[in-house]
């Protein structure tokens, strides 16, 4: 009996203090507005400045999906070692953000499910994408949290086969 009124109390004391989470484009407009240094707005999709970065939002409430992206440089411009630096980072630096390649730009990039998100996780988010566009080239980072294993890139070794004779 002690262990199922225990059990109730907690419930109900967690229960007080879940947020319900059910963000819509409205709302993000709302955070993105508060945060940002300008806002440009239509049809769902956010143009703004944070940190004099700039960063788009988009919106779909119907497929209940999000995205907030930050241009970081052409392609072109590109060398392989930064490539592989922002792979690597995908994997070990940029946690919830990460480096892609599209309209042959390389962005930052946050995509989550719309409904589901908070406004701390917005404005964490927004955070994100800005440092991983900001640290690009040096610290390829989202954050100050680093997952473990090798994240400096290393040459492949090739080991040299000897040549059979035919």
């Amino acid at each position: 009996m002690k262990k199922a009124s225990l059990f109730l109390i907690i419930f109900s004391f967690l229960s007080l203090h879940i947020k319900a989470q059910d963000m819509t484009a409205s709302k993000l407009g709302e955070i993105i507005t508060k945060i940002s240094d300008t806002v440009q707005q239509q049809n769902g999709t956010y143009k703004f400045l944070y940190k004099e970065t700039l960063l788009l939002c988009m919106t779909d409430e119907n497929a209940n999906r999000m995205r907030i992206i930050s241009p970081i440089v052409e392609t072109v411009k590109l060398g392989d070692e930064e490539l592989k630096n922002a792979l690597i980072a995908n994997f070990h630096t940029a946690l919830d953000v990460k480096y892609a390649i599209s309209d042959e730009l390389l962005w930052s990039v946050f995509i989550h499910p719309l409904k589901e998100l908070n406004d701390q996780q917005v404005e964490d988010a927004i955070n994100q994408v800005y440092r991983a566009n900001a640290t690009f080239g040096t610290t390829y980072s989202s954050t100050n949290l680093v997952f473990p294993g090798n994240i400096q890139p290393q040459e492949k070794k090739v080991e040299e086969k000897p040549l059979k004779k035919t």
